[in-house]
């Protein structure tokens, strides 16, 4: 006769991932316990840990591919309701939201430090997202906003509303940043026209485009490190 799997209150104390946070830290949860945590429970069948190692599997094993995953993708997890789908997007917001505090306050003044403040926003999308990095003078964060959204391979940019944004945070330099979901981080022509197009707008207005970056997870392109920024 097949038995169902135990509650988890049903567990050793030691199993249970909440108690083993609070004895030995969060450090030393697996991420499969930590994602347990914030399911609570798991199916007739499943454990929340196992539930837990269940959905990562379906991702690879990758929490970068957990983190952009839709609410609709989440549910179609057995087990993965819309309460622990809407946890699961909060619980990632939260993370990049805090880091993305932790970065505000530092200069960007380096294409490696816009790498590594963009790669949680839009390097594991699977469509174009195009972002502007609103510096002050000594290269310290006031905004990062998206301006434009597309599709695989391209994303429409209004330059006036960029323009306009600038003049509103008395920004007088931006870096410019998008994402290419193929992994291909090289420049296309769209890209060069519309990063001139910038430029030149830019100029008219004493706006500097410091530099313009093409991420993908694999890595980045700079214009500036390029030469490709007059």
């Amino acid at each position: 006769m097949e038995h169902d799997k135990l509650n988890i209150k049903e567990w050793s104390e030691a199993d249970r991932p909440r108690e083993k946070c609070v004895e030995h830290g969060l450090s030393s949860l697996s991420d499969a316990e930590l994602i347990a945590v914030l399911l609570r429970s798991g199916t007739r069948k499943e454990t929340a840990v196992d539930l837990a190692k269940h959905l990562l599997l379906e991702c690879d094993n990758s929490l970068n591919n957990l983190s952009n995953w839709s609410l609709k993708e989440l549910q179609k997890i057995n087990g993965i309701g819309l309460t622990k789908a809407v946890t699961l997007q909060v619980a990632f917001e939260l993370g990049r939201r805090q880091l993305a505090e932790t970065v505000k306050q530092e200069k960007l003044d380096s294409p490696l430090k816009v790498y590594d403040f963009m790669y949680p926003k839009n390097v594991c999308l699977d469509h174009e997202e195009f972002w502007v990095l609103y510096l002050n003078q000594s290269s310290v964060l006031l905004k990062a906003e998206s301006v434009g959204k597309g599709g695989l391979t391209s994303t429409v940019v209004d330059v006036r509303l960029i323009m306009r944004k600038a003049i509103e945070l008395s920004s007088t330099c931006i870096v410019l940043c998008h994402n290419h979901p193929s992994g291909d981080v090289l420049p296309s022509k769209t890209d060069n026209v519309l990063t001139q197009q910038i430029v030149d707008a830019g100029r008219l207005l004493n706006i500097q485009v410091v530099d313009h970056l093409v991420v993908s997870s694999t890595g980045y392109f700079s214009y500036r490190q390029e030469g490709r920024l007059d």
